[in-house]
């Protein structure tokens, strides 16, 4: 059933390889090669400087982007040369946690009346990154959250369930991969996860599938009934055994060509009892195609995730927005994020790049009435545009902290791609809260495209929420929530946000370098923003340290492997009693002294 692969050493081996004092020789990567679809082919030579962007193209999402990168041996030769090194011996050689327990790696941080607990319990050395966290409405106890998860090699989706509101956590990799995609094999790899819950409690989760050596890629959806919490996850096809099977999954899409590529899906569902579209689950995702564009695509369920019979490009056309390379169409598109409001209207806001400038983009918004058919793509609104998105932070150099061919934050060699931070969230009065990140304030042209060498700090980037009142028609001027007069000259970046359902708190959780000298070294911490009266002339910000410590900067001399990736996005939501629950990716190590990337959560108290 499977066919054979042209890759190399992957990252499961390499771990296994380096801790086990073995060494591994370097091998050839040509990426274009060994990639069977040709738009990630384009996607990593971008990436690694080997072929020019074409036009404004958007970028491939990180979670794909790293396992090609894995897939055709760039990152195990970096890997490799590391592991012999005095430093990659020294951060190795405390990695083993044989400690005779059998519940998994558990591990908390305290300080400063906040708790960070680890989320995924696997005990290897391997990436967790790019969260989401959702909790359930009918027992707000019972959380799900998500995350790409390397434990077994390449990138793949992994899901976590809390039954004690986060005090501890299980996780798991859901069984998507015994689906045969249509070039007749499975999958190598997932990527983007997303979950969701509807009004009687079962959960679904989904992702990205894809191969190295195929153009195959898939969206599918898997189900956790009503009682299992997220625990494990089965098949959505209805039947007396439902619960015992792994197949079929839900197909959302599924191409064999190698000119369509899936990127970036987030999923949502109409969890609000009184809707006359209850318990429907909605997807959003770009569609990368042969034309170079990458249009926002929908499709729905309306049996409990089992089938999605048709997607429709929602993106649309709007000449007085969208008016690069011509005008009309705003089909350059990333990082959708779609969400229900309590009449059953879906809500969706992304980021567009069909405007002159390098760097300058906006954040755009469409929506379906409930009383309509939304697989009908006469039924979506024409997009209107929300905010400016200015995304002109460098392009890093080389060296130690750098970051070739991808935009970053220098001293931070991570990705840092504002078009994936747009949030799009509703109250129980279907006022409309979009939150994103942006570099518009930056005045050191050091910390700009185009600056020599890549780039260098202070760079400041901030966070910003613009709100609706009327159902999207118009949007209030963006608001700065991490303005240089309250945080300095420094970075804030890769945000996510929630509105609590009354609408008196919009929550912000974002990565956060205006903490003791994290501006030059490049350590992060996260900062949970409280926003008070969110929809007023004049709202109140309160701000609280998530982190207990702050989490050392993650770079290709302390740690190859997971270097360079930090996830695309982190998770928030809030409960009934106007908390916030956040999820993110942590580098602080628990063994060895080698920075890692794991999963962490905190719940924040409003007024805390």
């Amino acid at each position: 059933m499977r066919k054979a692969l042209i890759c190399l050493v992957p990252i499961t081996a390499l771990v296994l390889l380096v801790v086990a004092g073995a060494a591994l020789a370097p091998q050839s990567a040509n990426s274009s090669a060994q990639v069977g679809n040709k738009i990630y082919a384009h996607k990593l030579a971008v990436a690694l400087g080997k072929e020019p962007a074409r036009g404004k193209e958007m970028p491939l999402s990180s979670g794909i982007l790293y396992t090609l990168m894995e897939g055709t041996g760039v990152i195990n030769q970096r890997a490799a040369k590391w592991a012999q090194t005095p430093q990659g011996r020294a951060a190795l050689s405390g990695s083993s946690l044989s400690n005779g327990k059998t519940e998994g790696c558990q591990n908390a941080f305290y300080g400063h009346g906040m708790t960070n607990t680890r989320v995924n319990q696997d005990c290897s050395f391997r990436r967790q990154a790019e969260e989401i966290i959702q909790i359930n409405p009918s027992d707000e106890r019972n959380i799900i959250a998500g995350q790409n998860d390397s434990r077994i090699g390449f990138n793949h989706c992994g899901y976590d369930w809390s039954f004690n509101g986060g005090t501890s956590w299980g996780d798991q990799l859901p069984p998507f991969f015994q689906f045969v995609q249509l070039d007749n094999h499975t999958a190598d790899a997932c990527s983007d996860p997303t979950g969701a819950w509807d009004s009687h409690g079962n959960a679904y989760v989904g992702g990205v599938l894809f191969d190295i050596a195929s153009g195959a890629n898939s969206v599918v959806v898997m189900k956790s009934n009503a009682g299992n919490g997220g625990a494990f996850y089965h098949s959505p096809a209805p039947g007396a055994f439902q619960a015992y099977l792994d197949t079929p999954v839900g197909v959302v899409a599924n191409d064999d060509g190698e000119l369509v590529a899936s990127d970036k899906e987030l999923m949502t569902a109409d969890s609000n009892p009184s809707s006359p579209k209850r318990d429907n689950v909605y997807m959003t995702w770009t569609l990368f195609n042969a034309d170079n564009h990458s249009p926002i695509n929908f499709s729905q369920s309306t049996d409990g995730g089992a089938h999605w019979p048709t997607r429709v490009e929602i993106s649309g056309s709007n000449a007085a927005i969208c008016t690069f390379p011509v005008a009309g169409p705003c089909n350059d598109d990333q990082g959708s994020d779609p969400v229900v409001g309590p009449d059953g209207t879906i809500y969706v806001a992304f980021a567009n790049g069909n405007i002159p400038g390098a760097g300058i983009q906006q954040v755009l918004f469409v929506k379906c009435p409930a009383s309509a058919d939304c697989t009908n793509a006469a039924n979506w609104s024409v997009p209107a545009k929300v905010g400016d998105m200015i995304s002109t932070h460098p392009v890093g150099g080389s060296g130690q902290h750098g970051c070739p061919n991808r935009q970053c934050l220098p001293p931070n060699g991570y990705r840092a791609p504002d078009e994936t931070t747009v949030t799009i969230s509703v109250d129980r009065n279907s006022k409309l809260y979009v939150t994103w990140a942006d570099h518009r304030n930056n005045t050191n042209a050091n910390c700009e495209l185009g600056a020599a060498g890549g780039g260098s700090p202070p760079c400041d980037h901030d966070i910003f929420y613009a709100y609706s009142a009327d159902g999207g028609g118009t949007w209030s001027a963006t608001r700065d929530i991490t303005p240089r007069s309250t945080f300095g000259e420094n970075a804030q970046w890769q945000s996510w946000s929630e509105v609590t359902n009354d609408g008196s708190r919009l929550w912000v959780a974002y990565y956060d370098r205006h903490y003791g000298n994290c501006e030059t070294t490049g350590c992060n911490d996260i900062t949970a923003a409280e926003i008070t009266n969110p929809a007023s002339a004049s709202p109140s910000y309160a701000y609280q340290r998530v982190t207990t410590a702050s989490m050392p900067n993650l770079t290709p001399a302390n740690n190859p492997v997971q270097a360079g990736f930090l996830g695309d996005y982190m998770g928030v939501d809030t409960d009934s009693h106007n908390d916030a629950h956040i999820v993110w990716a942590d580098t602080r190590p628990i063994r060895g002294t080698a920075p890692e990337e794991d999963v962490y959560y905190s719940e924040v108290h409003h007024g805390q």
